[in-house]
């Protein structure tokens, strides 16, 4: 048996990174390690609501929370994807939905023999009516898979909009009851070993001084570890993403609550839309170099919902990554070890991916450099990913309204999105590059809604005899139709589970 097992956690940060850390790390090592989590009482939260990726449920379901439960904590509301309008061009409106658009056909995916039928059939309706999930949505509609008819059952999937904070703190709860340690205080020092350079310990304001063994820096875009002390660098993307700002504010929640989060693009970025149970969270990501603070909050407050519940919060930003994220004994988890935009809803999915990735890759204390290397080469992957697919949503505009889409529309983007893009308008095709990030579907319809209609379609699904081929998308159009017709609404699905209605 080995005997260099790290006993010594020090989690740098609360917030929802650092409990989202924190939870798992305690249920999977509570009884021979200590776990604590340094958390300043000076520091809040940024947001007022965030949106969620179906993975979500996965760490959730993992940690054996009860899904009504948490989302009577959270306040929380189900996502089946986000609704765009007026991205690509002013007036469009399209939905990116958590799901696919039916079965294989030929052994291919369906959106190409939809564009079979689109030139054989002038009045093909829109790949839209092939989604189950954007169906659901735009009737207000909700039910979990398996309560629908066979042939749609598995066809989507959901994630949440739940209150951050709250979601925190029963993360808080979680991890406390399981023995971690919160220790509340403001970290002004951190103290290294003179020659491994690993972290020793953090000194708070006070003089007190936590020491470990292992230390997640979950402090933000300040990365008090990684960056301040360690030097990880920064790599900048705002070459390809030039919003820099925010700013956030809630409302009153609307009387219909929407299974889906709202992004609307504006004159210099675009605002979000998230409905929760108890109010609406909103928000306005733009670039301050094409409209000023003051123009981006009078856009905002003039998009709600309802009566506003609070002043605006202002937030700056640089997108982009740390180079390195796990340094010595020293590994980053959210803000602090990079930030893409919220357009997709990744940022806790990110937390996921490198909880799920330092437990994967546990070290002992020797904290082996290999097992750095390749952490650090999967979260770049998946960064890159990301952002990759963030910047596809603004280099797809035919928008010359302003000078900021000019920009987007002109801008150089990363060779690998080049590719995907080029490959698509040309084949019909889709090559993910990243197999655990955003899928062949998320791809197909952002790109339809984005205005990008392929050349040509896979040869193979002219195998298919086209009478055939066009009864079984009407025969699967109406099946859906029927399927989402036949479910509760959104706010009542809750309400009969004891939620807010």
């Amino acid at each position: 048996m080995q005997d260099n097992a790290i006993r010594r956690i020090v989690i740098v940060g609360g917030g929802t990174a650092g409990w989202m850390a924190a939870a798992p790390l305690v249920q999977r090592l509570g009884k021979r390690c200590e776990v604590a989590l340094v958390e300043s009482p000076e520091i809040g939260t940024i947001g007022v609501g965030e949106a969620t990726l179906p993975t979500i449920r996965f760490y959730n379901q993992a940690l054996g929370l009860d899904e009504a439960d948490f989302m009577r904590t959270t306040q929380a509301t189900y996502k089946l994807g986000i609704e765009f309008r007026d991205w690509g061009h002013a007036g469009n409106r399209f939905f990116h939905g958590f799901g696919d658009f039916g079965p294989p056909v030929a052994g291919r995916a369906p959106h190409m023999a939809w564009l079979r039928l689109a030139r054989a059939f002038d009045a093909m309706p829109d790949l839209e009516n092939w989604s189950m999930a954007a169906v659901m949505a735009r009737q207000l509609k909700f039910a979990p898979p398996g309560r629908v008819r066979p042939g749609v059952t598995d066809a989507y999937s959901y994630g949440f909009h739940f209150d951050a904070g709250l979601y925190a703190a029963c993360l808080s709860d979680y991890a406390v009851a399981r023995g971690a340690r919160r220790i509340e205080g403001t970290i002004d020092g951190v103290e290294r070993h003179p020659a491994t350079g690993f972290v020793t310990a953090v000194r708070l304001r006070d003089g007190r001084r936590v020491e470990g063994e292992l230390f997640i820096d979950c402090s933000g875009f300040r990365a008090l570890l990684l960056e301040g002390a360690l030097q990880a660098g920064y790599e900048d993307w705002s070459r390809w993403l030039p919003c820099n700002s925010a700013l956030a504010v809630p409302c009153a929640r609307a009387p219909a609550l929407a299974p889906y989060t709202r992004s609307t693009a504006q004159s210099a970025g675009w605002t979000w839309r998230i409905p929760l149970q108890h109010r609406t969270g909103n928000g306005h990501v733009y670039s301050d170099a094409f409209t000023s603070d003051e123009q981006a909050r009078r856009d905002l407050l003039a998009g709600l919902d309802g009566a506003v519940l609070d002043e605006p919060r202002q937030l700056r930003f640089v997108t982009g990554r740390r180079k390195r994220s796990w340094i010595g004994n020293c590994v980053a988890v959210g803000l602090s070890a990079g930030f893409v935009e919220p357009l997709e809803s990744t940022s806790i999915h990110l937390i996921e991916t490198a909880v799920g990735k330092l437990l994967e890759l546990w070290p002992d204390r020797d904290c082996r450099p290999e097992l750095a290397d390749e952490f650090n080469r999967a979260m770049a992957v998946r960064y890159e990913s990301v952002r990759d697919f963030i910047v596809l949503h603004y280099k797809l505009t035919a928008r010359t309204d302003s000078a900021f889409w000019r920009h987007c529309a002109a801008m150089e983007i990363p060779d690998s999105l080049r590719h995907q893009i080029a490959l698509f308008r040309e084949t019909g095709r889709v090559t993910i590059l990243d197999r655990d990030g955003f899928a062949e579907p998320s791809f197909v319809a952002m790109l339809f809604g984005l205005g990008v209609v392929p050349k040509r379609y896979d040869p193979f699904v002219d195998d298919a005899d086209l009478r055939q081929l066009h009864g079984h998308f009407a025969g699967l159009r109406d099946l859906i139709a029927q399927a989402a017709a036949g479910m509760p609404d959104h706010g009542a699905y809750l309400a009969g589970r004891g939620q807010a209605a």
